[in-house]
């Protein structure tokens, strides 16, 4: 019988020693978007509808790009850490490392495939 404190039982994160930084992970990345947010749709609201050039010369300048970059890398991230919480909820064995491989995949190339088009558009 090990004499171990309530304390220090407590103290480790969990049974898979990763959900605590899962967790703050998503709290971090939630918050960032709800301050991106207002900001992304107001780059992108007030380009709905411009000619191209004027999208081109928006997106050209250094503060709505670096925004727009922010929010599909926080966005991308958030995504993954999402779905795999979803995918290790409701799968099991082969078929949850498979679907979180694919989610991974997936979600970073929409941010690298976004930067990519982003970095065409403004240089």
């Amino acid at each position: 019988m090990a004499y171990v404190t309530d304390r220090k039982r407590v103290t480790g994160l969990g049974a898979a020693r990763s959900g605590t930084g899962h967790h703050w992970t998503m709290t971090v990345t939630s918050v960032a978007l709800l301050i991106l947010t207002p900001f992304f749709l107001g780059i992108i609201g007030s380009a709905l509808g411009s000619e191209h050039s004027d999208v081109v010369a928006m997106l050209s300048r250094p503060i709505p790009a670096l925004i727009v970059a922010a929010y599909l890398i926080v966005g991308s991230h958030h995504l993954r850490l999402g779905m795999q919480t979803l995918i290790e909820d409701y799968t099991r064995g082969l078929t949850r490392k498979i679907a979180i491989i694919v989610t991974t995949i997936l979600s970073y190339g929409i941010a690298l495939g976004g930067l990519v088009a982003l970095m065409q558009i403004a240089l």
